[in-house]
């Protein structure tokens, strides 16, 4: 007998992960409404507000700002496919797992990689990159700005300045940071930069917002040999959302009804003020997780605001607690990648996710399974150091 499949009813969760992110319900309600045709005269002006929305985000007046259809790889596969080409020397910085996505993108498209490499859990030394530039002509320098599989964060403009010095484009992965702390595209020389819909923009994975510099579009322009990716060719898909409006693909028409209302949200709280309470939060978190004897991967000064990685009190099991917080809480945090497998949680503190009240809640509770785990942590210590916090404001 066939097995009946009921109608859908997911759990509802409180996501502290690594992403996704929970969403305003404005965002939800966004996506339920009317589909139109992608080429409707309505939803061509909707194209163009959310093109406005996230230059505002983005702090770029770059023309070509758009939403990728598609994850945030697929904002990372774009960026590389269509600013690299074969024998093309590009140094790629590497200190987790999206550095090392990134050089196997490049070496795809048969780059001439360059790897700089940092021990994971440390930002990359720009002395490292100065170094590398001196070692041939590079096209292309990329780095992580919010390193998602160890929570270290990357100060970007002194490593903007020594591409450009060098004549090097500068490529910058914002999936994690972008609507959590400052990207600062314009001011920080960046050429090409992307992103991701589910993490600090708060609306559902699926777009992978980007965005090219005149500079970028023009080495684009100047291709010897076409971007082997028609599909994410920027030639053709800036086509679509320019004034020429040729039609290239269906666009997502329900994620970007969720994007635009996402990134109206984000203005209406106010950049700053946004990134003053992912701060905020981070904080009050470290200093409950102090309480509790929990340190961070990263030391003090590189760690991210939007995804704490904190390290595993020994002889906890790491799927055991996930298990209990998932089970009794219904709370989301992310395991640990590669050699952190078991060793880190990953503690996601995005967008509609970044509130007081989670950070509350998760401090209580892992307060209480550590304690059942035999792992002794003294009771309301870390309640109270996060309350501290809070108070001090």
């Amino acid at each position: 007998m066939d097995k009946l499949i009921t109608e859908l009813s997911p759990p509802r969760r409180i996501l502290m992960g690594p992403g996704p992110s929970n969403c305003h319900p404005r965002v939800l309600k966004a996506m339920a409404t009317p589909l139109i045709g992608h080429l409707d005269p309505e939803f061509l002006e909707i194209m163009n507000d959310t093109q406005e929305l996230l230059r505002r985000v983005f702090k770029t007046e770059n023309q070509l700002t758009i939403p990728i259809s598609g994850t945030g790889s697929s904002g990372m596969e774009a960026t590389i496919c269509n600013l690299v080409e074969e024998g093309d020397d590009v140094i790629v910085c590497v200190n987790g797992t999206f550095g090392a996505r990134m050089v196997d993108i490049a070496e795809r498209n048969r780059a001439r990689v360059i790897r700089v490499d940092e021990k994971w859990g440390r930002a990359i030394p720009p002395e490292k990159v100065a170094e590398a530039l001196k070692s041939r002509k590079v096209k292309l320098v990329a780095i992580v700005h919010a390193e998602t599989s160890t929570g270290v964060y990357q100060q970007l403009e002194e490593i903007g300045c020594l591409a450009r010095e060098h004549g090097a484009l500068f490529l910058v992965d914002a999936v994690t940071s972008l609507g959590g702390c400052p990207v600062e595209v314009d001011k920080w020389g960046i050429d090409a930069c992307y992103s991701a819909t589910q993490k600090c923009l708060s609306a559902p994975p699926g777009l992978a917002p980007v965005t090219f510099s005149p500079r970028a579009l023009e080495m684009i322009e100047n291709r010897k040999t076409r971007v082997p990716s028609w599909y994410l060719d920027m030639t053709l898909v800036k086509k679509y959302w320019g004034k020429e409006r040729v039609y290239h693909h269906t666009a997502p028409i329900s994620m970007i009804y969720a994007l635009r209302e996402a990134l109206r949200i984000i203005l209406e709280e106010g950049l700053k003020a946004r990134f003053a309470r992912h701060e905020l939060n981070h904080r009050a978190l470290a200093a409950g997780l102090e309480a509790m004897g929990i340190d961070y991967l990263p030391p003090r000064g590189e760690r991210l605001w939007m995804l704490n990685s904190i390290m595993i009190p020994a002889g906890v099991d790491d799927n055991k607690v996930r298990s209990q917080l998932l089970d009794n809480y219904s709370m989301e945090i992310g395991g640990g990648l590669g050699e952190f497998k078991g060793k880190v949680w990953r503690v996601g503190l995005m967008g509609e996710s970044s509130t007081q009240a989670n950070i509350i809640l998760f401090l209580s509770a892992l307060e209480e399974i550590l304690n059942g785990e035999g792992y002794p942590v003294e009771v309301g210590a870390a309640i109270q150091a996060a309350s501290d916090i809070y108070n001090s404001e």
